[in-house]
């Protein structure tokens, strides 16, 4: 999340640099290539929590393990990213030499699709593990669910979460099809012209999904299913775990009995 921010603060400054100077080539390649690339970190971000809803709510549910999901998506998005870049890169070339960025142009559409493409079959899986899960729960009640998480699941916060990760998937979708489609036209397109669409559909859509996901931090919101152990644990010297104190044993007489020399 923090990439991408600076990524499309850094994209907004070249725009800022275009207003004064509308014909400089370095503002008008920052601004294409940080905002083009930027929402492919927010992305990933998103990615991650869908491992750990799913063990929130029950493996069983899923269709694939839950560590999966993160194998899957993740490579998918540094391939998208690399797609991105390395078409920029061209782009930024081809434009420093005087000739057709056209064939950078190309692959950063193609980054840009098959970001769209990673991004669909992303909310197909979220949309199938919230139907599985509904559906077990008609047949089986509170037994198709993790009986660990289950103060988790009833707070607030995750509800919260879980309606911010929707909105915020659904903005950066919009945003990148509206990319894909502004460079698929070229860079004398009519919605490279277009200022207002391109401060609804990138800027506003961007901003929303960073707004609620900060809102609604998974670090915060998954905070409230973690078990708090009793003062009486105590830390050991080997690893970073917690482990219980035992109890002494007694005898008849209520003292304690002496352990083993």
């Amino acid at each position: 999340m923090v990439c991408g921010c600076i990524l499309e603060a850094l994209g907004y400054i070249g725009r800022i640099m275009s207003y004064h100077n509308p014909f400089g080539e370095d503002a008008f390649l920052l601004q294409i290539c940080c905002l083009t690339i930027a929402p492919a970190f927010l992305a990933a971000g998103i990615y991650l929590t869908l491992s750990r809803i799913v063990i929130t709510f029950g493996p069983e549910n899923s269709r694939i393990k839950p560590l999966s999901y993160p194998r899957f998506f993740i490579p998918c998005d540094i391939l998208s990213l690399i797609l991105q870049a390395l078409g920029g890169g061209m782009a930024s070339a081809a434009s420093h030499s005087n000739e057709d960025p056209a064939n950078g142009n190309h692959i950063m559409v193609a980054g840009l699709a098959f970001q769209v493409f990673t991004i669909l079959v992303f909310m197909f899986l979220c949309a199938d593990f919230a139907v599985r899960t509904v559906m077990r729960m008609n047949r089986m009640g509170e037994a198709a669910l993790d009986p660990t998480h289950a103060t988790l699941r009833r707070s607030m916060t995750l509800r919260l979460f879980l309606v911010a990760l929707t909105l915020s998937t659904i903005c950066i979708f919009i945003r990148s099809v509206f990319r894909v489609i502004e460079l698929a036209e070229g860079w004398e397109g009519s919605l490279m012209k277009n200022q207002t669409l391109f401060i609804v559909l990138e800027g506003v859509m961007v901003v929303i999904a960073v707004l609620v996901l900060n809102a609604f931090h998974p670090g915060l919101c998954f905070r409230e299913g973690y078990v708090k152990k009793p003062k009486t644990e105590r830390r050991t010297g080997r690893g970073l775990f917690w482990q219980r104190k035992p109890k002494e044993e007694v005898n008849e007489k209520g003292s304690p009995v002496q352990g083993d020399v």
